[in-house]
């Protein structure tokens, strides 16, 4: 570790770069770097071989050790400054993360990078909108040990505060990869996944598929569903019998239920 600086300013240059990388999805991407916060989150992070190349914490909240010893297992030198409750106040998200703030480096997310297990089990989310859901898909997606997480067509990154916030830190122990739906299909295809679609139409109940098979179960958005191009190459629709007024349920809720049935049937 080098030396520990200190900051008291609100106007030093490095508070209004984690300004920035906090509120700007396009510094996110031009920096490659992202803002997480939580000891929970630092430690996932961590966990998931994400390098931090900046920590920040606030004495008051945090001894000066303890904050230290956190990055001992990562190996490389990481900046660590000390900073003062007013700054802190500033940048913390949320205020109870105890007093740690870090800047990361994104991981690619690509799907040629993507390695899975043979006979996977894979979920698959079109277009998910607002951070909150995509979190809690990926919160979700960790509680079941999937094999890996896919996004289609994604309209906000999976750095996004929001997102980081509501995974719970879930973004960091889950293998997660983007593309567009085109490009999916044809991986999943390439790599004998039967692709099942939760959808209205044309569907079976979700009790009576076999997803012992290699399997992707797909996801849409709670207000369109999902687009021509996935029932279109879909093995099977796949339903979840409503039994009140309504006739959907948040996506992460109906992602779990599908999730979890796939992995009763595989002895787990």
């Amino acid at each position: 570790m080098g030396k520990i600086k200190q900051i008291s300013s609100l106007q030093n240059p490095l508070v209004k770069k984690i300004v920035s990388l906090k509120e700007k999805s396009r510094e996110r991407k031009k920096t490659g770097l992202f803002i997480l916060e939580g000891l929970r989150e630092l430690q996932l992070a961590l966990i998931g071989k994400i390098h931090i190349e900046t920590l920040l914490f606030q004495p008051n909240l945090i001894a000066e050790d303890k904050a230290l010893n956190l990055l001992q297992e990562q190996g490389t030198n990481t900046e660590t400054i000390a900073v003062t409750t007013e700054v802190y106040q500033k940048l913390a998200y949320r205020e109870t993360t105890e007093g740690l703030i870090a800047i990361a480096k994104s991981k690619s997310c690509t799907l040629n990078e993507l390695s899975l297990p043979a006979n996977p089990l894979v979920l698959v989310a079109e277009a998910p909108e607002k951070p909150g859901n995509i979190g809690a898909l990926l919160r979700t997606a960790d509680a079941a040990n999937v094999d890996a997480v896919i996004i289609a067509n994604p309209k906000t990154d999976l750095y996004n505060p929001n997102t980081i916030r509501s995974s719970v830190g879930c973004v960091f122990t889950n293998t997660i990869a983007t593309g567009s739906s085109s490009e999916i299909i044809t991986f999943l295809k390439k790599n004998n996944i039967s692709i099942f679609c939760a959808a209205l139409s044309a569907s079976k109940n979700y009790t009576h598929i076999d997803f012992k098979r290699a399997s992707a179960i797909v996801v849409g958005t709670e207000s369109t569903g999902l687009s021509h191009e996935w029932l279109e190459n879909s093995h099977q629709n796949i339903i979840i019998p409503m039994q009140g007024a309504i006739d959907s349920m948040n996506v992460s809720v109906s992602a779990g239920i599908l999730i979890f049935e796939a992995k009763r049937q595989r002895g787990f």
